[in-house]
């Protein structure tokens, strides 16, 4: 059975729990969990849209999101927009997987109560920096072609 919340002796009459406090303790739970899933399901689906598995997302989603980042920092030097650009979408990728980690432990059941910030953020980095060094290295191996490559610039 999940775990009901303690209802304390003082909101109960003679130590007894009435049905209705029992009744909204679970409602309370129920509230609680759904909206975690909610919220989880949320930032699992922007995750994904944002990362590097979705396929199409880079026309919709990363590179006007790389375009805006780069032209900022245009705004403070005109020879920033394109290594900017760059920067912001390798940024946006990195979000996207870790927005996904972050709407899995909610969504996901049976996961530890106590969640370590500081380790998520620094397995997603480190995941995000593995998967755009093992993109790089295929590039640079040609076995992945880039659209620089595909059309002779």
């Amino acid at each position: 059975m999940r775990n009901l919340p303690v209802i304390t002796q003082e909101s109960s009459l003679a130590g007894q729990t009435t049905p209705k406090q029992l009744q909204l303790a679970v409602l309370g739970d129920w509230k609680q969990n759904t909206f975690k899933k909610l919220r989880g399901g949320f930032f699992l689906v922007l995750g994904y849209l944002l990362s590097p598995l979705c396929w199409w997302n880079d026309l919709l989603f990363n590179l006007p999101i790389a375009y805006g980042f780069g032209y900022v920092c245009s705004l403070f030097n005109p020879k920033l927009l394109l290594p900017c650009s760059i920067v912001g979408y390798w940024l946006s990728n990195i979000v996207g997987i870790l927005l996904m980690q972050f709407g899995a432990m909610d969504v996901l059941p049976n996961q530890a109560k106590e969640r370590n910030l500081k380790k998520e953020l620094l397995t997603g980095l480190v995941s995000s920096t593995l998967y755009t060094l093992v993109i790089l290295a295929l590039v640079q191996l040609k076995i992945l072609d880039t659209p620089i490559t595909l059309f002779g610039g």
